[in-house]
């Protein structure tokens, strides 16, 4: 007998594990916060819209008889990560993350790694620079407190309302993103800093290793301690865990 299995998605990884679950014995429903305009179809049935916190999410659990929650949603989402741990040790449904690894420093990386955004426009300095902020559109406005710099904002949706500053210039574009088409972008717009989020994955990784090569600085914010649930780093080890859950004779919350 299969399991119902909720996925908190919005990442690569969340909709890969869909398609690898779709058409098995599972019955699995697929979540996304609704924060894209134009989402990706995808291979399993979706539900739109946030839960009402923790404790909404530990009702839906329940009511909708989920037998497992995965955690599949950015790495930088930590209030759903944080609700999906509460909800979990509310209803003793069991439940895991499926995270990407952050990137790793390699020889020749110019990075500045800090906590959290506001540190990042710190760490531009007072110098004017020529910025490619990659951190997507919702908190794209925090920059608005450094307006010597001139900026280049790359989201997949617009930023609105467009941001109070004198030079600022925006690219609406979904990933993958290749390391060639990056170097092509940073030398066409003269970039001498990046600001990123360590998202971990190769899909936007191009912009760090164009980075890398032509020597320019990134300033890259870290992601926070994770919520606690236990955490496999690809599908494929998802699926190995969800078998686990699965297998007979198994009490549900073990």
């Amino acid at each position: 007998m299969g399991l119902h299995i909720l996925i908190l998605g919005g990442t690569t990884e969340a909709r890969a594990l869909a398609g690898a679950l779709a058409g098995t014995r599972h019955d699995v429903v697929l979540s996304l916060a609704g924060r894209t305009r134009a989402p990706m179809a995808q291979p399993v049935p979706t539900r739109i819209g946030g839960f009402g916190g923790a404790d909404g999410l530990a009702h839906t659990l329940r009511t909708e008889g989920f037998d497992l929650l995965i955690d599949a949603t950015h790495p930088f989402a930590t209030r759903i990560s944080d609700n999906a741990a509460k909800a979990s040790l509310e209803t003793g449904i069991p439940a895991f993350a499926l995270r990407r690894p952050s990137w790793q420093r390699q020889p020749g990386d110019l990075w500045t790694c800090v906590d959290h955004v506001h540190a990042a426009v710190a760490a531009l300095g007072a110098s004017p620079r020529r910025v490619l902020l990659a951190i997507g559109r919702q908190e794209a406005a925090v920059f608005e407190a450094a307006p010597q710099h001139a900026y280049l904002v790359r989201s997949v949706d617009p930023v609105e309302p467009p941001l109070a500053l004198p030079d600022v210039g925006y690219i609406l574009a979904t990933g993958p993103f290749d390391e060639a088409d990056e170097h092509a972008l940073l030398v066409e717009h003269r970039i001498d800093c990046i600001v990123a989020k360590n998202s971990g994955g190769s899909a936007t990784y191009g912009k760090i290793a164009a980075a890398r090569a032509l020597q320019i600085p990134v300033i890259l914010i870290e992601r926070a301690a994770e919520a606690g649930l236990p955490t496999v780093a690809t599908v494929e080890e998802a699926l190995v865990r969800i078998d686990h859950v699965a297998a007979p004779g198994r009490k549900r919350g073990v």
